[in-house]
């Protein structure tokens, strides 16, 4: 969270949208962000999914299908989101969720990328 300061822009609403997969947030700014479950599972923050240093991350397979059962608050900062798959160790900054929604569009690509350079597949086997 080095990037949280009183200045960065905090979430108005966050909607969880179960039937489409997409939790939209609308931030103070005007900013709005439409995430897909999978794209959020497979950016966690964890150190499951980050690791604790560059060249550590866990390529995440198999999460398509993912939905999230619960939206926890972490204090004025963050949430915690707990998925179907058991996955629920990533706390989700306002400023990692406005990173996440600046790039969505580079950061999805790199995603698909390193898939198919391993022959991965979005779904569960």
């Amino acid at each position: 969270m080095a990037g949280l300061t009183p200045d960065t822009p905090w979430p108005t609403e966050i909607t969880l949208q179960q039937v489409t997969r997409v939790l939209d947030v609308v931030f103070s700014d005007g900013r709005q962000y439409h995430f897909p479950i999978e794209f959020l599972r497979v950016h966690s923050p964890s150190a499951e999914v980050r690791g604790h240093g560059p060249g550590q991350e866990t390529l995440q397979t198999g999460k398509r299908q993912v939905g999230i059962q619960e939206i926890v608050p972490v204090g004025q900062y963050a949430i915690q989101l707990r998925f179907t798959d058991g996955h629920e160790t990533g706390i989700y900054s306002w400023d990692y969720l406005l990173d996440l929604g600046r790039h969505q569009e580079e950061y999805w690509a790199d995603y698909l990328n390193r898939m198919e350079a391993v022959g991965a597949s979005r779904d569960a086997h």
